[in-house]
């Protein structure tokens, strides 16, 4: 069985306790990074062995690790913060699973945090359909994917990490000043703070603070 396990964004209180009892009970958890993974376990006395699996796994891990499926063993698969497989490299395996093993194995979710939709339950905005495009790209294809964000007529999440978000800001006002959006930083966490206003308006109060911790952006649309 390959269990793909929700964990925390940021408070260590938010996990279920059917995730608990499966980051027990399997064979083995696949971290994106065992030390982000080892602060979870160690809170809550988890003892199961830990194996690193993140984006720059080769596909040789994916097999090495179907193969372990194969032969019966429970594994289960978290990322760093949140819902594996949601903009992280959980997608690549789980889709490979599903290939390579068929009805032989399951692969069970065992749902819990999600940023997006906690960012999306304190908008404000009506979000009965919305758009989720993930991180922008860091260098090609840019301006597509803010413009997308900036014309869609509903509402648009996506991530961001602190090294990047007054760049992007500044770039969906460029595309239209009077977008508006909520950037929420370090969600559930003792610093969570939540912006509102236009692009520019957020930009310009982040300007005015050290910038820490990862963001979730949500543009109104239109």
């Amino acid at each position: 069985m390959l269990y793909i396990v929700a964990t925390p964004i940021g408070n260590l209180e938010d996990i279920t306790k059917r995730a608990l009892r499966i980051l027990s009970e399997v064979d083995l958890i696949l971290c994106e990074d065992t030390r982000n993974t080892k602060v979870l376990l160690d809170h809550y006395q988890i003892k199961t062995p830990t194996l690193s699996y993140h984006q720059h796994s080769k596909l040789k891990k994916i097999k090495e690790i179907v193969d372990l499926l194969k032969e019966g063993k429970n594994i289960a698969l978290v990322s760093d913060a949140g819902t594996p497989g949601i903009s992280d490299p959980g997608n690549k395996l789980v889709s490979e699973a599903v290939k390579l093993l068929s009805n032989s194995v399951k692969v069970m979710t065992i749902p819990g945090p999600s940023a997006a939709i906690a960012a999306a339950s304190i908008s404000g905005f009506a979000m009965d359909k919305f758009l989720f495009l993930g991180f922008p790209p860091v260098k090609k294809k840019r301006s597509k994917f803010f413009e997308e964000a900036a014309s869609s007529k509903y509402p648009v999440i996506f991530y961001e990490s602190p090294y990047r978000i007054l760049k992007s800001l500044k770039e969906l006002s460029l595309i239209d000043g009077s977008l508006e959006v909520v950037a929420c930083r370090e969600l559930t966490k003792k610093f969570e703070t939540i912006y509102r206003g236009t692009a520019q308006e957020v930009a310009e109060k982040l300007e005015k603070e050290e910038i820490r911790g990862e963001f979730v952006i949500i543009v109104k649309g239109k």
